[in-house]
Formats: structure tokens, sequence, C-alpha cells
């Protein structure tokens, strides 16, 4: 940066002064419609139950998931991420219940779509809510087995658009699936369902509460190392957001947030495609954690996390904080 301003004719300090200046050269904005809510759902009628690791968050059935949609839509926000929650008895080997048209995803799609059908459904595609095993493919001999997985992932895909989901987002991390998928897809009549792609998706620590939410914990056999990226890793990153871009994918995304707001810059810098950044369930629940112990005061932690996310190159975030964000946005 080159520069010749110096103090006392320049203070930076004057930009500052007042709410409203402050508003004026703010140079990122934060608003409802950037925000997708991330939302499990549950089998069952009238439910609200608690999630233990996720402090304010509920699984919640279909009606009351319906309930929560007329709200975003109330609250400007623009889109709906839906996660199931599987009990041990529905899951299987071969994850038969993801590709069952009327399975939980499905009949909260179409609920939905019923009551709010101009709001936007992101449907999560991989088998690890459905496998007895955990995993987000197919387990053979101890090994995540790639094209036989791709392959499921098609079909999985093929029934949440057919239940009306807008966006398919693939989180498996399986090479080839976007192009795949696509194919599948547009095969079917559906030219103009989105795919998000878990461009950069790491194995992280951080989704702990998420496998609680969704029925995973203690379920999973081993770790997803093999598949999930290196935390360690960035160069990898745009590689393999290279290859979904050229693959089909209309939008990207990094998976955790927080911790790779640098990812999220180099793939946005890069690219210059629609990115996207998901502010996982262990995200949520360290901020929730400090603000119950009164270390950080719990609204100013939640905008300015969502803050820094955009600010690193986000188009939209995915979170469990939309619509709390979105009230305290909203006023």
């Amino acid at each position: 940066m080159n520069v010749s301003q110096t103090f006392p004719s320049t203070r930076l300090r004057r930009t500052r002064s007042a709410p409203w200046s402050r508003a004026l050269v703010a140079e990122t904005s934060l608003s409802p419609q950037k925000l997708i809510w991330a939302m499990v759902i549950r089998k069952g009628e009238n439910i609200e139950e608690p999630v233990a690791s996720l402090p304010g968050v509920c699984r919640l059935s279909v009606d009351r998931a319906v309930a929560a949609a007329r709200e975003a839509k109330t609250l400007g926000v623009s889109a709906l991420a839906l996660f199931p929650h599987t009990s041990a008895e529905d899951r299987s080997a071969s994850a038969d219940l993801a590709f069952d048209p009327d399975n939980l995803m499905c009949r909260a799609a179409k609920a939905i779509k019923d009551a709010v059908p101009d709001i936007g459904l992101m449907a999560d595609v991989a088998l690890d809510p459905y496998t007895d095993h955990g995993h987000d493919g197919f387990l053979e001999n101890g090994e995540i087995v790639n094209d036989l997985t791709v392959d499921a992932l098609i079909r999985q895909s093929v029934v949440e658009a057919r239940a009306g989901f807008d966006i398919i987002a693939p989180s498996d991390m399986m090479d080839g699936r976007i192009g795949a998928i696509r194919k599948g897809l547009d095969a079917e009549g559906f030219e103009n369902v989105q795919i998000m792609s878990y461009a950069a998706k790491y194995a992280s620590c951080f989704y702990g509460p998420y496998r609680d939410a969704i029925g995973s914990t203690g379920i999973l056999k081993g770790d997803k190392r093999t598949y999930q990226m290196d935390p360690a890793n960035t160069d990898e990153a745009l590689r393999e957001t290279a290859m979904d871009i050229a693959e089909g994918a209309d939008s990207v995304m990094i998976k955790p947030a927080g911790a790779y707001l640098d990812i999220i810059h180099r793939v946005k810098t890069e690219f210059q495609m629609p990115t996207f950044a998901f502010q996982v369930s262990g995200e949520y629940a360290m901020i929730m954690a400090a603000a119950q112990n009164g270390w950080i005061d719990e609204e100013r932690a939640i905008l300015e996390s969502l803050t820094a996310i955009r600010r690193a190159g986000a188009d939209g975030v995915i979170t469990y904080f939309a619509a709390r964000a979105a009230r305290l946005l909203n006023g």
C-alpha cells in the first residue's frame, strides 16, 4: 500500500467517531439474506427436542420445521439446510433409507415447500446419517470405496431433488462426485437444481456436536481422514475446488469456517465463484458455552464471528445462528 497520509493531518479515528460514519465506511456487510439456517429434523409430531451439546438448538419434527421455515421467511433468511436425525435401528451398512422417497428429508422438503414455496432448501448429500458405521460412503474391508459410493450419491441426489430441494450439497468428499451427480440430475430433468459442493471439507474436530444431533455419536468406526482434508493443507483446497468447478459445481463451500478463514479467502480470490462457508456445530457450541459462562458477550460474538466469515470472502454462511442473527440484525 503506497500512501503519503500522515498524522496529524490524517486522523483515522475521524470516520470511527459516530455510528452513522462507521456504517458508511464499513467494508463488509452482514444481512439475513446472506444466511442459511442449519436445521436438524427428526421423526414425530410437535417435537422440539433440545440437543445438549448445542445449547439453543433443537431437533425439529416436520411440522415444527415448517413453522421454523415460516419464521425464516419473515426474518429474511434466504434458505434452510436440512440434516436428518436417524436412530440406530433405521441405519444399515447399505444406507437404504437415503434412497427412500418417503424418508424424513423428503417429507420435510415437501411439507416446507407446500407451506413456504419461495424459501430455498438445501439438502446435504452423504451417507453418514444412514450408515450403521457412521461413514459418508460404503465401507468394504475397512476402506471407504469411492466409485460405488458415488453411484449411491447420484441416487440420493435425484431422490432429494424430486422431493423439492433447490440445492444439492454433496458433503462426502468422494472424488468425481460433482460431475457424476450433475449428469444424474440432468438425466432426470433437474437441470435447474443447483449443486453447492463441499469443495474443501476438513477432517475437523469441530463436528462433534453435529454427530450428536444426527444420532451418529458412538457409531463412527475409525475416522474420516482418508477422504476429508488434512487441516494442515491449503493448496490442496484449491485443487479440490478447481476440480469441482470443472465438474459443474454452481457454488463451492469451505467447512468449517472460523478456523479456515484463510481458505475461504484463497478460494474466493482464486476462483471468483459463489463461495460459502459452514459455521459448524463446534464453532456454535464454543460461542454458546463461553457466553453461558459469562466469558464473552453472546450477541456480539454471534455477529462478529459471522462478519469475519463474510470479510474473509464468503458470499453466504450456513449457520445454526441464522435465525438468532437475523433477529439481531433486524433489531
